[in-house]
Formats: C-alpha cells, structure tokens, sequence
C-alpha cells in the first residue's frame, strides 16, 4: 500500500510530480503467462507541475501522448515510475483509495460525442458525479449544475436535452463541465479543440484559460497543434516514440528549441504572413514501432544530423539551464 511520502521527497510546490513514469502493454505471452513481446507505450517520463500551471504535451500520433496523461490518472496502471499527485505517491493506490482522488483528478476527452452517455440528459450527466462524491446537499444539486452550466456557456434549458441534440462545439463544453462538476484540481485535457472548427476551438480554449482562472485549475494539455499549445501552455513537453525527448517553459522551447525532432516541429507552424519564407524541416521515414523501437537514440532512423554514437547508446536527459532538458548526443 503506498503511503503519503516524506515531505523531502518531493517538490512542496508541484501538485503533479512523474518520476521515470513507464506504461508498458503486453503482446505475446508464454503458457505460463510471462510476457516476450511488449509494447512501450511511455518510457521513463519524468516532469513537475506546478498548481496553476499548464504543461502543454505535443508529438505525432502514436508517440505516447494519450497513454501519458491516462497512466496519470491511473486510467492505465503503470509498468514502472512514479506518479505522485499532491503531495501522495498514488503509483500503486487501488480502486478504493482511489476514489477520493478521482474527483480531485479528471480528464476532458478527445471524442464528446462517444465520451457522453446518448440515453442520459445533460442534467442526468453533470448531476450523477455530484452526488456519487457528494460535493453538495441533494437539495442543492440542480442549482449547482445549472450555475457549472453557465460557467461553460451553456443555456439552463440545456438541462432536459440529450447528447444527440448538440453541436460539436456545445458537446465539449459538457463534457468540460462533466470534468469540473466535482470541483478537481488538476484536468487531463486529451486533445479537446482537435475535433471541432477552428472558430469553435478558439472558443473552447478561451473558456478553459477563463475557467483556469477562476478555479485555480492545473492543465496538462495534449494536442498536435502546436499553435494552440502556444497560446495555452506555461511549459512543453515534446514526447517521441514513448520518450520525453524536450521539456522545459514555453518561453524557452519557442526561442531556443534544442531537440532536432523539436525543431522540425516547429518549423511545420504556418506563419501568418505569406511572404515569408518557411525553412521547413521534412523528417523523412516512418515514426518506428514502439513495440520494435530502434536501438541508440530512437529519433536517429529519422534525424538529418546522426551519428554513430547515436545509432548504438541512448542519450542521457540533461538540463540546460532554467530546467529546459533535452536527450541528444548533439548538445554535447
């Protein structure tokens, strides 16, 4: 059973600390059950949160990101590592210890419209965590989820519709007051805008940085567009093939990117003016399995830049400065 760690262990500040966090998934076992093929889907992650804060999680799809943020809520039970959520190592707590964290940890899905039950009526939705967690008196549930619902920008007839009655747009806004509903400190916001158009995503995130605001509320935010992370994020964590290959602020990654996968990133962000000429870096080949991943540095099949040394060990994850950390064998 895990218990609340010493108070010099672990950062007083970060109300989301990951330590060398891996999240293995089996394919092929013996008879007698032992694994001989896995698949590493989240390879020794390492990175503090600050309450407040919002870490922005960007990589290409298949590169761990999802795998990441539901091995943090314990959505996924971790291989290896880690996972200590204010100020407790909840790495190995069960279903029951759980349950109070549950409402202080949640998550805000991709997908609105497959993540919302179509038999239940928004009200039905926001009001079922309230009173499962027994956040208000049962006389005051109603009042409690019609102020959430104007909070999201959400009508008060809205109340008796159902899922299938809504825009994209209106859906996600459910689904952001599903996951506020029990009054969380920290959202795991899995690709929230990727769905909708951008005027509506420009509004989604608008709302979550009001929201975050007014609540205190901490993000780790995970998404492909990289503009949008820009716009929400205090820190990046750039995550390839399972691995934290770039983390540190925002500030920081946008005007000195180190990690060559990181630059050819962010040289795919269109710029708003056309005249000027883009130095596009095109990564040639595939990302390559994660349950085959190359030897050495993982990015080396695909880095314009490689050497040997990076064909045969794995780079260490150093700090540059400031806590801007970066894997490669390049930077010296």
């Amino acid at each position: 059973m895990s218990e609340e760690i010493k108070s010099n262990d672990f950062d007083p500040e970060a109300i989301l600390e990951v330590r060398n966090l891996r999240k293995c998934f089996p394919l092929k076992k013996t008879v007698t059950g032992k694994v001989t093929q896995e698949l590493i889907a989240v390879d020794n992650v390492s990175f503090k949160l600050k309450a407040g804060e919002t870490l922005g999680i960007v990589g290409e799809s298949g590169c761990g990101k999802t795998t990441l943020g539901r091995t943090i809520l314990k959505l996924h039970a971790a291989t290896g590592g880690q996972i200590i959520f204010d100020g407790k190592d909840i790495t190995n707590y069960n279903s029951k210890q759980m349950r109070d964290i549950r409402k202080e940890m949640q998550i805000i899905f991709q997908d609105p419209y497959s993540s919302l039950p179509p038999r239940s009526t928004v009200g039905g939705i926001l009001s079922e965590p309230v009173e499962v967690h027994n956040i208000v008196p049962k006389d005051k549930v109603k009042d409690y989820v019609l102020d959430l619902m104007t909070k999201c920008g959400l009508r008060d007839y809205y109340y008796e519709r159902y899922p299938h009655e809504f825009s994209g747009g209106q859906r996600q806004r459910i689904c952001i007051a599903r996951a506020l509903s029990v009054k969380p400190k920290l959202v795991i916001c899995d690709e929230p805008v990727s769905a909708l158009d951008v005027s509506i995503q420009a509004q989604i995130i608008n709302l979550l940085k009001q929201l975050q605001n007014e609540l205190n509320l901490t993000y780790v935010f995970i998404s492909h567009d990289l503009s949008v992370v820009k716009f929400i994020s205090d820190k990046i964590g750039v995550m390839y093939l399972g691995s934290m290959v770039e983390f540190g602020s925002k500030k920081d990654i946008f005007a000195n990117p180190l990690h060559p996968y990181t630059k050819a990133l962010f040289s795919a962000i269109p710029h708003p003016d056309p005249k000027v000429k883009m130095n596009r870096i095109i990564l040639k080949g595939d990302i390559p399995s994660p349950a085959n991943p190359p030897k050495g540095c993982r990015f080396h099949t695909r880095c314009p830049n490689a050497t040997d040394i990076c064909r045969e060990v794995a780079p260490e994850y150093k700090d540059y400065g400031n806590g801007h950390c970066a894997a490669c064998h390049l930077l010296g």
